[in-house]
């Protein structure tokens, strides 16, 4: 049996893509006869016919490495069935690609975007199989996504390192960490990193609640508060707006986040000393954690199994502690928010951490 297999990376970077495609291709290769292609840059190298033919020697020594040896960009699943002014039909030039290549199977790491473009491409007739993969943890269907626990420890050590200086300083550190739509990421790091006050998307805060929080702990001789606040979060008064009216609303903001806006506000509010910091794509580099490179390497093992008995149209995930499959047409498009049951932020508002509301 012989099985030619393209697979690209999509969408952000994260710690873990390496791992599994090291686990696809070590895979494929050790239970069948395999020919792998690797697409530049995500959806744009099968739209422009850019690709290499791999060797073995290829997916050595990459288990550790961040980012990405095929390259990523995005393209905007909105954007997929528009032709533009260059005048090309993106739809049919990833079907002529993977034609040309006589590909049995197109293997996808990526997003939300990246899973409703592979959904898209297995419903004009390509054999498909998606891995999930984000630092937000937003894909609906699966527990975890790879690349999610490395940025949380990363997250978690950026809260660490902001205890001693808040300490020190007798100041309040507002630190903003990624989650555009959810709160995952925030949620976690903020509960190991022992964070006064977590704010997530999926919970409106009220700013004088926040303060209250913090000026409670001022007059309770604590000297120091860590507030950890996704990027996505909003106030009440923003969640009762559209998205376009909030849009308009930050933009007559003296802020260009909302660490920073928060900060302003605890000052006045509260009368604390405020500072913002803004980890970034710190957050999303560097060498995937241990877990990370046990669930990329599982996912990626668990694709080759599926290419190897002909189960196309899935993405694989993680139910619990098996690693399972899931059409890519239940999940695609489908959001993953924190649910206001979850364990997780039960056990925060349980202990006292402040969530805004």
């Amino acid at each position: 049996m012989k099985r030619r297999i393209g697979i690209l990376t999509s969408g952000g970077d994260c710690p873990g893509l390496n791992a599994a495609i090291r686990g696809v291709a070590r895979a494929a290769y050790e239970m069948f006869d395999a020919e792998i292609i690797g697409i530049s840059n995500g959806y744009a190298g099968l739209i422009d016919d850019e690709w290499q033919e791999m060797k073995k020697s290829d997916f050595s020594g990459i288990l550790t490495l961040g980012g990405t040896i095929l390259g990523t960009s995005r393209r905007p699943f909105r954007n997929m069935r528009v032709v533009e002014d260059d005048g090309v039909d993106k739809v049919a030039a990833m079907k002529k690609t993977y034609k040309n290549l006589k590909l049995d199977c197109l293997v996808t790491l990526g997003g939300n975007g990246t899973h409703k473009t592979a959904n898209l491409l297995s419903e004009e007739g390509l054999n498909v199989i998606g891995l999930p993969k984000t630092i937000d943890n937003d894909i609906y269907g699966t527990d975890f996504t790879f690349g999610f626990h490395t940025a949380v420890d990363i997250a978690t050590e950026c809260i660490d390192r902001l205890h001693t200086t808040a300490s020190s300083h007798g100041r309040t550190m507002v630190v903003e960490i990624m989650g555009n739509k959810a709160g995952w990421l925030t949620l976690y790091s903020g509960v190991a990193g022992g964070a006064d006050v977590i704010l997530l998307p999926e919970i409106p805060y009220d700013i004088k609640e926040v303060a209250k929080a913090v000026g409670d702990r001022a007059k309770s001789k604590k000297a120091f508060s860590i507030v950890a606040v996704a990027e996505g979060a909003m106030s009440k008064e923003e969640a009762k707006m559209k998205k376009k009216e909030r849009a308009e609303f930050r933009s007559t903001l003296p802020y260009d986040c909302i660490s920073k806006r928060i900060a302003a506000e605890l000052q006045e509010l509260a009368g604390v000393e405020a500072r913002a910091v803004v980890p970034g794509h710190i957050q999303r580099g560097g060498s995937p954690s241990a877990y990370d490179r046990v669930l990329s390497t599982q996912f990626g093992v668990h694709a080759a199994e599926l290419i190897r008995d002909e189960i196309y149209g899935v993405t694989v995930a993680l139910d619990g502690n098996e690693i399972i499959h899931n059409k890519l047409s239940d999940i695609a498009g489908v959001p993953k928010p924190v649910p206001k049951d979850d364990h997780v932020l039960v056990t925060a508002r349980n202990m006292g951490i402040n969530l805004g509301d």
